[in-house]
């Protein structure tokens, strides 16, 4: 049997009947669209020209409460976040050691994954030093030798444990410590003054003097001893 010719397709007919059916979900999706990149480009110009206010701000910035005021106008920046660092160094200087570690302990709790943190971590255990706290930053410079090994500030922290140690009269300590600087980052800056303090810990010891020589000269050569002479005899008695 013959079979039927397929039906002709109109394809501008469905091309229209596509577009009447499906027209507004397609023109809301575009809007949509639209929509979502104007705002995003809005919001990044809107973040770029605060971010650029931001470090003007910052670079003007020179005292503690400049910096408090850089932290409040512009939060979730990254000069608002740099500012936390200068305010707690400016707080150190001013002897306020509590308030400095105050500040960079909130700085790390709001950016816990800023590249200063371990940076900021070294200045919380100074500032326990510099308080007499010598326990407590000593554990914190161990902390952060363990927790940042690739870090730049990982010789420094196991450095400034050397100065805790060497002030407790624990030289055995201080000294493997600066042994593993040495095996651990012998390319790093620091590693000239560990050497430097194993020197201290390691004094050459001073060889004694070498005994005085004795000359070996046979029996035969030798200088006869001087024979012994009688006392000379006392004068006579005048009768």
């Amino acid at each position: 049997m013959p079979t039927a010719p397929p039906p002709s397709r109109d394809v501008a007919l469905e091309t229209r009947l596509f577009w009447e059916r499906f027209k507004n979900p397609i023109i809301a999706a575009v809007l949509v669209v639209l929509i979502a990149v104007t705002a995003f480009t809005a919001y990044r110009f809107y973040a770029d020209r605060r971010a650029a206010a931001a470090s003007s701000a910052l670079a003007s910035a020179n005292s503690a409460q400049e910096y408090q005021q850089v932290i409040a106008a512009y939060p979730n920046t990254p000069a608002g976040a740099d500012a936390y660092i200068l305010l707690a160094e400016a707080q150190r200087k001013e002897t306020k050691f509590t308030e400095a570690n105050k500040t960079l302990d909130t700085f790390i709790t709001k950016y816990p994954k800023h590249e200063l943190v371990s940076t900021a971590k070294m200045a919380m255990a100074a500032n326990l030093d510099s308080m007499g706290k010598t326990d407590e930053a000593l554990a914190m410079y161990q902390q952060i030798a363990s927790a940042y090994p690739n870090s730049y500030t990982a010789p420094l922290a196991m450095l400034s444990q050397v100065y805790i140690l060497k002030a407790k009269n624990r030289n055995d300590d201080a000294l493997r410590i600066c042994e593993t600087v040495l095996t651990q980052y012998r390319t790093s800056f620091w590693a000239g003054e560990a050497m430097q303090q194993l020197r201290l810990l390691k004094p050459v010891a001073t060889s004694p003097p070498p005994p005085a020589a004795v000359p070996n000269i046979p029996p035969m050569l030798a200088p006869a001893a001087p024979v012994p002479q009688a006392p000379p005899a006392p004068p006579p008695k005048k009768p």
